[in-house]
């Protein structure tokens, strides 16, 4: 088959995937079959394609990478600076002005080459346990990115559950659009055999075209929608920009079920990453203000040097030989200012820690209560879906009666059409409502730090 317009198949015993294959057939216009093969996707496949390829979790990794070197650069103020030196240069003759401003000039040979070669070491021995206080912070900054990449990655994760959702619930939506599109075809058909035999008015006649209208307009903005919803799927997962992907729709409500209790939930969820970021934000904030009192400390180093320099202008006139020198020692050094600056930082870093305190109380808060509205909500969920069946069995009920009597000319259109509408609804209502249920599950899920 070479280029062929493909069309939506309506019959009720259609598939929710094979309805999606055929939107996405018909989205891409005029199609070579052979030439592009679709890609059916599990929500688990999704999860790993978005894993190793979507952007925001390669960011959060590469964040991660760099904080774990920085703690190998903090690390590395424990050990001691080496510095090679040398030089090479040429002077001029000492000239002095012994009677005033360039008056009585006396001049004096020097030796004009200069060279030196030498080497210095430098290293901490102790600074107010300042440099194991900042390799502390960084392991714990490193800590804390990690707990981001895992949150950017149980993010995604659900955006992802909310794509497919989202795009199941489209494809509900598309297959009752187009039965009913099918319905009111067949229904114009026996409204304009009704007019021909003078039984119906013309104004019948318009209201069924009209309801035909209505719903290919419909069916028109959500096969668009889909179409959107599949495009930003495969951004997540970052797939090549022809590539027809088909979600695998089968297993999103088959975790429907009542599930644990409220406090097992509660409990998962205050420790979950946005908990424990906020409790490595405490680490810190202690960490720093330990920083800031290093400051008070004197530091003490263990110094050395040694050099090769010629000539020897450690006497004048300089003797016109090559000599070494050498030593090595300890240096203390404290600094005054620190006794008054410091204070104001001290201050500064007791308030920082207190805010990191409130942060966190705040955060707990916050999670508490989402938690109890997921929890809330899915139990909600559950509860609607045997009322929506009821809806849905009622209505289908009351479209048959409405048909039959409508058959026998017994009652308008216009209650035939809100009869069609009323069905219509509630089967949309029972599907998006189970959907609905799924994702609730989800949420809950990824608030707990269960979503794996």
């Amino acid at each position: 088959m070479h280029r062929n317009t493909l069309v939506f198949l309506n019959h009720k015993k259609k598939s929710i995937s094979g309805k999606l294959l055929t939107i996405i057939l018909l989205l891409s216009g005029t199609v070579t079959i052979n030439a592009q093969q679709i890609t059916r996707l599990k929500l688990h496949d999704a999860w790993q394609m978005a894993e190793k390829n979507n952007r925001f979790i390669q960011k959060a990794h590469i964040d991660e990478q760099v904080s774990g070197e920085t703690v190998k650069t903090k690390k590395e103020l424990r050990l001691p600076e080496v510095e090679l030196h040398s030089l090479y240069s040429r002077i001029t003759n000492l000239t002095e002005f012994q009677s005033g401003f360039l008056q009585g000039k006396q001049v004096t040979k020097t030796i004009p080459e200069i060279y030196e070669v030498s080497a210095a070491f430098r290293m901490p021995l102790y600074a107010g346990n300042k440099i194991n206080h900042t390799v502390k912070i960084a392991e714990k900054e490193s800590e804390l990115m990690t707990l981001k990449s895992e949150k950017t990655t149980n993010d995604v994760k659900l955006q992802v559950v909310a794509s497919f959702l989202g795009i199941y619930k489209m494809m509900a939506l598309q297959e009752i659009i187009d039965e009913s599109i099918q319905e009111e075809q067949e229904r114009l058909k026996e409204v304009q055999s009704f007019k021909k035999h003078g039984t119906v008015t013309k104004n019948e006649v318009l209201r069924a075209e009209l309801q035909l209208s209505d719903r290919e307009l419909d069916a028109l903005t959500n096969r668009k929608n889909i179409a959107i919803a599949l495009h930003d799927l495969k951004t997540m997962m970052q797939l090549p920009e022809g590539q027809l992907i088909e979600p695998d729709t089968t297993q999103l409500l088959s975790g429907l079920k009542h599930i644990e209790s409220y406090d097992y939930f509660l409990k998962a969820a205050l420790d979950n990453e946005e908990i424990k970021m906020a409790q490595k934000e405490i680490e810190i904030g202690h960490l720093e203000k330990k920083l800031v009192k290093s400051n008070y400390y004197p530091t003490i180093s263990l110094f050395g040097n040694y050099s090769f320099k010629y000539p020897n202008y450690m006497f004048f006139p300089p003797d016109p030989y090559l000599y070494s020198l050498g030593q090595v020692g300890i240096e203390a050094t404290f600094n005054l200012s620190t006794l008054h600056k410091n204070k104001a930082k001290s201050r500064i870093a007791d308030q920082q820690l207190e805010r990191q305190k409130m942060e966190a109380g705040i955060v707990k808060d916050a999670v508490e209560d989402k938690i109890f509205a997921d929890y809330r909500h899915y139990q909600e969920s559950l509860a609607r879906i045997p009322v929506t069946e009821k809806a849905l069995a009622l209505a289908v009920e009351n479209y048959r009666i409405v048909k039959l009597k409508y058959l026998n000319q017994l009652v308008l259109i216009t209650e035939m059409i809100d009869a069609d509408n009323a069905l219509l609804e509630a089967r949309y209502k029972n599907t998006a409502t189970k959907i609905e249920a799924a994702m609730k599950y989800y949420e809950l899920l990824h608030t707990a730090d269960r979503l794996h």
